[in-house]
């Protein structure tokens, strides 16, 4: 059973998560908290294995009650946030913190029971999660930053699909990365508005651009295009270029976007020109389609186990014989901008036939 405490300032929303949270399976709530100085006397008592927590509470806020217990106790945490803009781009500075993953908050949009039944996969998710691996992320990002200057091909793309801890992993990989990299897709796991704000956040401190993807974009060196929560994203071919094309089908492996269709996508398409990378997460989402993608040629990329906050996803492709290297985190970025070298090299020895 994974023990799970419950803070929230509300005794409603409280009441609903460990309702739902008892009837998921595999769960049971050992406890609930109002606020982070009760969250501190519970977790002393009853040491959960996973913390839920809100943001916007009383006497302390759910931010600065995270940095410090991740500083002196590091534990696994599941936020609870809302959906709106706000909400959304301080849940992402919880990631950075620490957090495992993160979940919309009942709203309008989505009804208890829907959050209920998403909150309760975040907890299994972060269950099994590394915490040395979620607090050392960001530290990867500096020993990768004095990368030498990318040899952009022009028809070359990369591709990553992520989930839990994926964030994190991100932030770690793209700043290290030239303004002349070649046109990266990324699909990460996680809420519609999350994607807008992670999008802009990444485009503050990378030297890449980064965009929220939208219906009919066109892949361009020095872009990195993030796929909105919600939706699919696949890749087509029109002559020489590659864009993107969005579409509201069913959920893949429960996910939308789904790794694997977007990866099945650019195995019809892009073939050899194609850089595929499985980072951290939970499930198998994304080994079929890299799969696809190395019998069409794709050079093929896993993140290793120690690095992983989740190492379910990069597993799962692994064992499918899908990766062609497993590297560390720290290791990534240097290979995007070997793949790019490489590429380009070839391009100049075509031409020069």
């Amino acid at each position: 059973m994974i023990r799970v405490l419950v803070v929230d300032d509300s005794v409603v929303v409280r009441r609903a998560i460990a309702q739902g949270l008892s009837t998921a399976g595999g769960i049971e709530v050992v406890g609930m908290a109002a606020d982070p100085y009760e969250a501190r006397e519970r977790i002393a008592e009853l040491n959960p294995d996973v913390i839920t927590l809100d943001i916007d509470m009383p006497r302390m806020d759910g931010l600065t009650f995270l940095e410090k217990l991740m500083q002196h106790h590091p534990t696994r945490v599941v936020i609870v946030s809302s959906l709106s803009k706000e909400g959304s781009e301080i849940a992402l500075r919880a990631l950075s913190l620490g957090a495992v993953d993160v979940v919309a908050k009942p709203s309008s949009q989505f009804s208890v029971p829907d959050v209920v039944g998403r909150l309760a996969n975040a907890v299994r998710a972060a269950a099994l999660a590394n915490v040395r691996a979620a607090a050392g992320a960001s530290n990867h990002a500096s020993s990768q930053s004095s990368q030498p200057k990318a040899l952009s091909a022009i028809g070359k793309l990369v591709c990553i699909g992520s989930s839990t801890g994926g964030t994190r992993a991100l932030e770690a990989i793209l700043p290290a990365l030239p303004a002349d990299s070649p046109p990266i897709v990324v699909v990460q796991h996680m809420p519609a508005m999350f994607t807008t704000s992670f999008a802009e956040r990444l485009n503050g401190y990378c030297a890449m651009q980064v965009a929220e993807a939208t219906d009919g974009t066109a892949l361009a060196v020095g872009r990195v295009l993030i796929a909105p929560g919600g939706r699919h994203l696949q890749l087509e071919r029109r002559g020489g270029r590659f864009y993107v094309r969005l579409t509201d089908d069913a959920a893949v492996n429960h996910f939308r976007p789904s790794v694997d269709v977007f990866f099945n996508s650019v195995a019809r398409c892009a073939k050899s020109n194609a850089l595929a990378i499985i980072l951290t997460g939970m499930g198998c989402d994304g080994a079929e389609g890299m799969s696809a993608m190395r019998a069409a040629g794709s050079r093929t990329i896993a993140q290793d186990e120690h690095t992983s906050v989740v190492f379910g996803m990069p597993k799962a492709a692994i064992d499918r014989g899908a990766a062609e290297s497993v590297l560390p985190l720290e290791r990534i970025s240097s290979a995007i901008l070997d793949f790019a070298a490489a590429q380009a090299r070839g391009a100049v020895q075509e031409q020069s036939m």
